[in-house]
C-alpha cells in the first residue's frame, strides 16, 4: 500500500508542478497521462537518476552540489522522452526539476507515516 500512496503523491506533485507553469505541461491533461508520467517519472528517479549521480559525481563535488539540479532536469527529459510529460527547454526542465522536488518534498513530509516519524 504504501508503494501506491508514494506514486498517489507522487502523481499530486506533477500535477501541481504543471499547475504552477514552470515549464512542464502534460498532453493531453488527463488522470491517465498524469498517472503514466507519474509512474515513470518514479522508474527514472529509482533507477536511471542513481546511475547519473554517480557518473556526474566529481562534477557535483566541484560545483558544490549546483550540478544536481542539471541531473534532476536531465531525469525530467528522460521522463518528457517516454511520457506525454512536455518541457519548454533546458531552463524549463532545470525550474520545473526544482519545483517538483520541492513540492514533492512537502507532501512527502506532509503525508509521513506517523509511526516510522516518532522512531526517527
Amino acid at each position: 500500500m504504501n508503494l501506491l500512496i508514494r506514486w498517489g503523491l507522487n502523481a499530486l506533485a506533477l500535477w501541481l508542478t504543471v499547475q504552477l507553469h514552470v515549464g512542464l505541461s502534460i498532453r493531453p491533461p488527463t488522470v491517465g497521462a498524469l498517472l503514466v508520467a507519474a509512474l515513470v517519472l518514479g522508474l527514472v528517479n529509482a533507477v536511471v537518476r542513481p546511475v547519473m549521480v554517480l557518473l556526474t559525481l566529481p562534477l557535483t563535488v566541484l560545483s558544490l552540489g549546483l550540478f544536481l539540479l542539471v541531473v534532476n532536469a536531465l531525469a525530467i527529459g528522460v521522463v518528457a522522452a517516454l511520457t506525454p510529460l512536455d518541457v519548454s527547454g533546458f531552463w524549463g526542465a532545470v525550474l520545473g526539476a526544482a519545483v517538483l522536488s520541492l513540492i514533492s518534498a512537502l507532501l512527502s513530509r506532509l503525508f509521513q507515516d506517523r509511526r516510522r516519524a516518532r522512531l526517527v
